[in-house]
């Protein structure tokens, strides 16, 4: 997948978890439902190890009330696409 549409659905399915803010009482509901499924696409997304342990730390910010508006999945992006390939290229 092209890395800006990847950003592009990791910005739409942060926005899918943040949601839940919009409504309060029943926003704690889809956490529950919502939180298994990000930390599902999280470690489809992206491969390795990076992938296991975001999809790991997307359940629990998901799973929890009041996190919901860490923007998990652009920060991985980020994480893959900017800081990482910063790190290969300053080795070469």
């Amino acid at each position: 997948m092209n890395k800006y549409k990847l950003l592009g659905l990791g910005m739409l399915l942060d926005a899918i978890g943040m949601v839940s803010f919009v409504i309060p009482g029943f926003g704690e509901f889809t956490d529950i439902v919502w939180a298994p499924i990000s930390a599902l696409l999280m470690t489809k997304l992206y491969d390795g190890k990076a992938g296991k342990v975001a999809g790991v730390i997307t359940l629990i910010e998901e799973g929890l009330p009041g996190l919901d508006i860490i923007p998990t999945f652009t920060i991985m992006w980020f994480y893959t696409y900017v800081f990482s390939a910063q790190k290969s290229y300053n080795k070469a």
